[in-house]
């Protein structure tokens, strides 16, 4: 596959330096990227705006990635805050009505804990100082747009009222809430500050980051908040760099993910990595389960937060739109239809039916998986001169920001074609000179789906 390289992940008209005005980021928040709404996405979208879901995500995944000017759409879009049958008129009073939403959301965890409406600081971090400062700005700006709106104000009453209703039930753990408010300051400071979108004025939005995450945990008390959430929720955040529309997407995304942060859900994708590296390289899989080392738990931050921090930062954006088209599972389909046909000429065949029965595939092999053991393979020689897990962690720690993408992803999927290829023709061996011609249509079948046309 040739994955094409998109540039800078965030930038849009008049933002050359990457940093917008405090006044942008302001409409950006109070009008939810609603500029976000009229724009197209060529090729998969029709004329009234509805979107081909199958095709957007074929074009993220063949295009290695979408331009950093149809990122923000085709987020909000692959990660679930706009359905794809939505049309463009209908798309601005769609982000209306969760813009209030939020509003009541958030303003009913603020009323529940007024205490907890403002970050405390020590006074030790100035950028912490100064991003409080400019949030504050932010917030009276927004305020006096609200108020400036008149013309709306009816419609709004409405939906807020609407609101209201549909939340007031919702009830909150003080103690649990108050827990989840302590990590989340903790680790709020600790997002990636290196990013321009917060530096300077845009230090603010480590504050509207926090506002994110405390409604997210408010509402959603059987997830809360884990540790790594913060860079996970700040990806969204700079991508669409809307307060109300990152919140969504986050919140979209967490109904999928959220057993990940769950000590048992990321136990179960460890094994199911240590399950694939032994098919794919058993002796470095029986050096890494010796008893000095941790078992696979090195990998941990690469799948909790899907390489954010091993790859260049516009590359591990494109990597997380790549990894969330689950394209594995379209694969998969393509798959068992090609081992359903198969069982089939063998069931009416007239030779020995002796042969050993076709190898299972696992489809809990997601592509985030081959990734990683396209890391493991490719560091096979350090990895093997590890000899504690003190050693391994050093190891991964020295890989941050030094990753190759396009490399990376080739490797990947080759690891994955064979995979396939192996657990549907091995039975074959000796066997399948005759039936040469419908194993290279199934070759081609599964190889066109990652080949660039």
């Amino acid at each position: 596959m040739e994955y094409l390289t998109n540039g800078n992940p965030r930038q849009t008209a008049g933002e050359e330096d990457g940093s917008p005005s405090l006044q942008r980021r302001v409409a950006a928040v109070s009008s939810p990227a609603l500029s976000a709404a009229r724009l197209t996405l060529p090729g998969v979208m029709d004329a009234e705006g509805r979107v081909d879901e199958s095709r957007l995500r074929m074009h993220i995944f063949k295009n290695g990635g979408v331009s950093p000017s149809e990122r923000g759409l085709a987020w909000r879009f692959l990660f679930g805050m706009y359905p794809c049958s939505s049309t463009a008129l209908e798309r601005p009073l769609l982000q209306e009505q969760l813009a209030i939403r939020y509003q009541v959301m958030k303003r009913k965890w603020q009323q529940f804990l007024p205490s907890a409406v403002r970050m405390h600081l020590n006074g030790t971090d100035a950028e912490l100082v100064a991003a409080v400062r400019y949030f504050d700005q932010r917030q009276a700006q927004v305020q006096q747009q609200a108020q400036d709106q008149s013309e709306v104000r009816d419609r709004l009453t409405f939906l807020e009222l609407q609101a209201q209703i549909l939340f007031e039930r919702d009830t909150f753990d003080q103690e649990e809430l108050r827990e989840a408010i302590r990590i989340i300051d903790k680790d709020v400071p600790r997002t990636n500050r290196d990013l321009s979108y917060y530096q300077g004025e845009g230090s603010g939005n480590l504050l509207v980051l926090r506002d994110i995450l405390i409604t997210y945990a408010a509402f959603h008390p059987e997830v809360s908040y884990a540790q790594g959430m913060n860079d996970l929720c700040s990806r969204f955040l700079e991508v669409l760099d809307s307060e109300v529309d990152t919140f969504w997407s986050f919140s979209c995304y967490m109904e999928k993910f959220s057993k990940d942060f769950r000590a048992d859900g990321l136990h179960r994708k460890i094994e199911l990595e240590a399950a694939l590296l032994k098919e794919l390289d058993p002796q470095l899989h029986a050096h890494l389960v010796t008893d000095s080392m941790e078992s696979f738990t090195f990998c941990h931050r690469w799948l909790l937060l899907g390489f954010q921090r091993e790859f260049e930062h516009s590359d591990a954006l494109r990597l997380f739109e790549i990894l969330s088209c689950d394209h594995l599972e379209l694969i998969s389909q393509q798959v068992d239809r090609a081992r359903y046909q198969e069982r089939l000429a063998r069931k009416y065949s007239s030779e020995d039916n002796s042969q050993s029965e076709l190898q299972a595939i696992n489809t809990d092999f997601t592509f985030e998986l081959f990734i990683c053991a396209a890391i493991l393979l490719d560091n096979r020689e350090s990895l093997m001169r590890c000899r504690d897990d003190v050693q391994l962690i050093h190891f991964t720690s020295s890989l941050q920001g030094t990753l190759d993408l396009n490399s990376t992803l080739k490797k990947a999927e080759h690891h994955f074609y064979n995979y396939c290829k192996r657990c549907a023709w091995d039975y074959m061996n000796g066997h399948c000179r005759a039936h040469k011609s419908k194993e290279e249509d199934f070759l081609y079948q599964l190889r066109s789906l990652f080949v660039l046309k």
